[in-house]
C-alpha cells in the first residue's frame, strides 16, 4: 500500500460549498462527542462511508459501533464519509471539491480504507456514485495501487455478488471483532510495505468472514450459475459470518455523537438482544444473524444511562430483532423507569409481539411513549402465518391490542405483507378487516375507536431465506391488493384506518437485485451512469432508467425480480455466510406442503 499525504479540504468546503447548500450543518462536523485524530500520525485511515444523506447515517446504530471501536484503537483514526445531497453533489462536481471526511475535511480518496455500509440494495448506485465523487474508478480493477482498499460490509454484503466488480473486500456478519482483526492486519502488511493484492490475499487466507471477489470467478450457461471457483489455490469457496460470542461485554458507543442536523432517530439506543428467537421465513435477519444472544438488564441500563448522560437525548430505545422477545424485558423497563421517569426522558419498544410479553405492557405504562404502538402482523389470515412462519394468533392479537388500549395507547401501527406464497384473496380482505375489528376494540374501553395504521408492503424474497427461491408476484397483482383493501375498507366503512402502501417499483427492483448474481454490475453501472441514485428517495427514484438499464444486457427487470430458482440450482448467494442451503430448503418445503394443506 502506497504512503500517501491526506489532502485537507477545509478552505474549498467553507469557502465554496457551504454558502451554497440548503442545509450546510451536514457537511461541517464538528458535533459533539465526535472523535478526530491527526490523520497524518496514524498507521491506518479509515473513512467509514454511508451511501446516504447525513440525517439516515446518522440513525445508523451498526456506524456508530463500527466508529467507535477503531477509533478506540492507538494508531486508527476512523471518519466519517457519507453522501451529499444532490445540490452539494452539483456544487462540489461544477468546483471539483472531492468527496470528504466530517471529522476533518479530508478527501476521501486519500484513506488507506474506504468501508461501506450496506444496508439495502437500493443504496448500490450511491456508493458508485461517492467513490465517483471521490475522484475514483468505480470498478475495482480500474483503481491504481495507491487508492483505498474499498470494503463492503452490512446485511447485503451476505448477497454482495451485485457489488462485486467495485468492492475489494466483502465483511460478512457482526462487524466489532472483525473491524479491529482487519485493521491490525492491514497495519502489519502496511509496515511491510505489501501491495494492496498481497493485503486483500492475506485478508482472504486468514479470516473466514473476508470475501475478496476478484480471486472467485463464475461460469453461466443458460440457466443460471454452472460453476464457482477461486482463482487463486487453496482460498475457501465457503465464508461464514463474523459472529460476536461475548455480547454482554461488545463494544458500544458511550458516548454517541449528537447531530447538527435531525436525524430520523434521535436516540439512545440499546441493543438488548442479538439475533432472533423466531424463524420467519420471509426475513433475511432472523436467518443470517445467529445465534441469539442477550445483554443482562444491568449492562443494558449502564448503556442507557450513560449515553443519556453524554446526549441528552429524551427517548431510550430498546433495539433487537424482536425486544419483545428479551427474557428481561420487564426487570429493564422497571429499571429504566425508576431512573428516567423524573427526567422526563420516554421508553421506546419499537419491535413488539402479541402474546405474553405484549400483555405486560399495562405494567410499563409510566415509562413507554404511548402515542403509538407498532406490530408486525405479516399477514391477515393466521392459515397464512403459519405458512411463514410467524407464530400469531388472533385472539392473542385482540388480547394484547386490548390490553395496549387498557394501559392508554391510542393508535396502533400493524404491518402487514402481501404477495406470500399461498396467499388467497381471502386473505387480503382479512387485512382490512383484521383492521377494522383492531379499531372498534377501543370503543369498549374508551368510548372511541381507536386510530389503525396497516403499513403494506411486497414480499421481496430474500437471499438466505427459505423464499430465496420463490418468485416475486407481479406488480399487477400488487396493483390488485391496493384495490382490493381499500375497497373492503369502504365497505365497511372503517374511516379510522389508514393504508400505507410501500412503492411497487422499489420492491420489484429490490427482488431484481438482491437475488442477483454478479453479471447485475454491469446493470447498476448503466444505471447510474444514467442518473440513479438516491433509489428509497421518492424525489429521486426512476423505474425507466432500470427498466433500460436491465434491458441494455438483454434482461426484462420484471422477469428477474420473479425467477423461481430450482432446488438443485447454484444460488448467488449460497457461498457468502448464512444458514447451510439444505436448512433453508427444508423449511421451504415444509412451507409448500403448509400451502398444499
Amino acid at each position: 500500500m502506497t504512503e500517501k499525504k491526506i489532502r485537507i479540504l477545509d478552505s474549498a468546503v467553507e469557502d465554496q460549498l457551504l454558502s451554497y447548500v440548503q442545509k450546510p450543518a451536514r457537511y461541517i462536523g464538528g458535533e459533539v462527542n465526535q472523535i478526530r485524530k491527526d490523520l497524518d500520525k496514524c498507521a491506518l485511515t479509515v473513512g467509514l462511508c454511508f451511501p446516504d444523506t447525513y440525517e439516515i447515517a446518522m440513525s445508523n446504530t451498526g456506524l456508530g459501533v463500527i466508529y467507535e471501536v477503531l477509533n478506540r484503537m492507538d494508531g486508527v483514526a476512523a471518519e466519517r464519509v457519507f453522501a451529499p445531497w444532490l445540490d452539494a453533489e452539483t456544487v462540489m462536481r461544477e468546483k471539483r471539491i472531492p468527496l470528504f471526511s466530517l471529522e476533518s475535511s479530508a478527501a476521501a480518496a486519500d484513506f488507506d480504507v474506504l468501508g461501506f455500509s450496506l444496508t439495502t440494495e437500493l443504496c448500490y448506485t450511491n456508493v458508485l456514485n461517492m467513490l465517483d465523487l471521490a475522484g475514483l474508478k468505480a470498478r475495482s480493477v480500474e483503481r491504481k495501487e495507491e487508492d483505498p482498499i474499498v470494503i463492503g460490509g452490512g446485511g447485503m454484503a451476505n448477497c454482495g455478488e451485485p457489488l462485486a466488480d467495485f468492492v475489494d473486500l466483502f465483511v460478512l456478519g457482526e462487524g466489532e471483532e472483525a473491524a479491529v482483526k482487519l485493521a491490525e492486519l492491514l497495519i502489519e502488511m502496511k509496515k511491510a510495505r505489501a501491495s494492496k493484492r498481497e493485503m486483500l490475499l492475506e485478508t482472504a487466507r486468514r479470516f473466514e468472514w473476508a470475501y475478496v471477489p476478484a480471486f472467485y470467478e463464475f461460469e453461466y450457461d443458460s440457466k443460471g450459475i454452472r460453476s464457482f471457483t477461486a482463482k487463486v489455490e487453496g482460498l475457501r469457496t465457503r465464508f461464514e459470518n463474523a459472529v460476536v460470542e461475548d455480547f454482554e461485554n461488545a463494544p458500544v458507543p458511550e458516548r454517541p455523537i449528537v447531530p447538527f442536523v435531525q436525524a430520523i432517530h434521535e436516540r439512545v439506543s440499546v441493543e438488548v438482544m442479538r439475533g432472533c428467537p423466531g424463524r420467519c421465513r420471509f426475513c433475511q435477519a432472523s436467518f443470517c444473524r445467529r445465534p441469539v444472544r442477550y445483554r443482562s438488564p444491568e449492562r443494558a441500563f449502564e448503556i442507557a444511562r450513560k449515553q443519556w448522560e453524554t446526549t441528552g437525548f429524551d427517548t431510550v430505545s430498546l433495539l433487537s430483532l424482536s425486544t419483545a422477545d428479551y427474557p428481561e424485558l420487564e426487570e429493564l423497563v422497571k429499571k429504566l423507569n425508576e431512573f428516567f421517569t423524573d427526567k422526563h426522558v420516554g421508553i421506546s419498544l419499537p419491535s413488539l409481539r402479541v402474546g405474553q410479553q405484549l400483555k405486560l405492557m399495562p405494567y410499563f405504562s409510566q415509562a413507554v411513549r404511548k402515542s403509538g404502538m407498532t406490530i408486525a402482523v405479516e399477514a391477515g389470515s393466521e392459515r397464512l402465518r403459519k405458512i411463514i412462519n410467524k407464530p400469531i394468533t388472533d385472539e392473542d392479537l385482540f388480547v394484547g391490542v386490548g390490553a395496549a388500549y387498557q394501559a392508554g395507547w391510542q393508535s396502533v401501527k400493524l404491518y402487514f405483507m402481501a404477495g406470500l406464497p399461498g396467499e388467497t384473496d381471502e386473505d387480503i380482505v382479512r387485512i382490512a378487516e383484521l383492521c377494522a375489528e383492531l379499531g372498534r376494540l377501543r370503543k369498549k374501553v374508551a368510548g372511541r375507536n381507536g386510530s389503525i395504521t396497516a403499513a403494506v408492503s411486497w414480499l421481496v424474497p430474500k437471499p438466505h431465506t427459505p423464499f430465496g427461491w420463490c418468485g416475486q408476484k407481479s406488480r399487477e397483482y400488487f396493483q390488485r391488493v391496493k384495490r382490493l383493501l381499500i375497497d373492503e375498507k369502504m365497505r365497511l366503512n372503517a374511516r379510522f384506518v389508514e393504508f400505507k402502501f410501500h412503492e411497487i417499483e422499489r420492491s420489484v427492483l429490490e427482488s431484481a437485485i438482491g437475488r442477483g448474481d454478479r453479471r447485475l454490475g454491469n446493470v447498476i453501472e448503466v444505471a447510474w451512469r444514467n442518473g440513479a441514485k438516491f433509489d428509497l428517495w421518492n424525489e429521486c427514484f426512476d423505474y425507466a432508467i432500470w427498466e433500460k438499464g436491465f434491458a441494455k444486457f438483454g434482461m426484462d427487470l420484471e422477469e428477474v425480480a420473479q425467477k423461481e430458482f430450482s432446488a438443485d440450482e447454484i444460488l448467488p448467494w449460497e457461498h457468502l455466510g448464512g444458514p447451510k442451503k439444505v436448512y433453508l430448503r427444508e423449511h421451504y418445503e415444509e412451507a409448500v406442503a403448509q400451502v398444499r394443506g
